[in-house]
């Protein structure tokens, strides 16, 4: 995955769409669908709870299909990129004690794979106003960068590969 420079306000206002779409598709669909079961399949017990559950599953799957299904259109764009920018990310997480480890014996892979971790983790926090640790961010860099001085490698955030961490 590459970094790419995506519209704030657009991508804010998309992501609110989606997100209330998909509030009132899993409200109506979770209840619609319900309502269908309880009245064709009654139960003499009083309590629906299982037709309530099967509504809100079968809702849940069949948005789920349905974002899918436009993840390519233009609209979703930006909506799309965020969330793979944020699996990106998180796959870079779950390794990253390993992966500080490797830089810190000189792997280039491993410098890289920091360096789009920050760059990504500082574009997705400016989209979603969440600066609180920025400065947490700035110092990570900073050692990142030491590192790269010490290895004489230019750390680059266009270079990383999501293979690398396969090898880990």
């Amino acid at each position: 995955m590459t970094l790419e420079q995506i519209d704030k306000t657009r991508y804010r206002k998309h992501l609110n769409i989606v997100i209330v779409a998909c509030i009132a598709a899993l409200v109506v669909g979770s209840l619609g669908i319900a309502r269908v079961l309880i009245l064709a399949l009654p139960s003499d017990s009083g309590s629906h709870f299982h037709w309530n559950l099967l509504g809100v599953v079968v809702s849940c799957i069949a948005i789920g299909f349905a974002l899918k299904r436009v993840e390519h259109h233009p609209f979703m764009t930006e909506v799309v990129y965020v969330w793979r920018l944020k699996q990106a990310l998180n796959q870079i997480t779950r390794k990253l004690r390993k992966i500080k480890a490797a830089a810190e014996q000189g792997d280039v892979q491993a410098m890289h794979a920091l360096q789009f971790n920050y760059a990504g983790s500082r574009q997705l926090w400016q989209l979603d106003d969440n600066t609180i640790t920025m400065d947490e961010l700035a110092i990570s860099q900073a050692q990142l960068d030491t590192l790269a001085e010490r290895y004489n490698v230019e750390a680059d955030a266009s270079r990383y590969q999501s293979e690398y961490l396969k090898q880990l």
